[in-house]
């Protein structure tokens, strides 16, 4: 991974608002939120996210859930 969407400064806003995760660390949040950027911004399909994101179903998954609980807005704001 070359580069990170969120700073540090940047994802310390954006991490107290994030659902924590039962026994899983923060950074999965972050990870996964990268992972987002670069479907984004690459306008590549899912299937294509790099394996450094994690599994691409998976992130998808998760994506398609925080869209219909509109968690995407909170963190559009910031």
């Amino acid at each position: 991974m070359a580069r990170f969407a969120f700073d540090d400064h940047m994802w310390e806003k954006l991490d107290a608002l994030l659902p924590k995760l039962k026994g899983r660390p923060t950074k999965d949040n972050r990870l996964f939120l990268e992972a987002v950027c670069w479907v984004i911004k690459t306008g590549a399909p899912w299937r294509d996210l790099p394996k450094e994101y994690g599994p691409w179903k998976t992130t998808y998954n998760r994506y398609d859930n925080w869209v219909k609980e509109c968690r995407f807005q909170e963190v559009l704001e910031v």
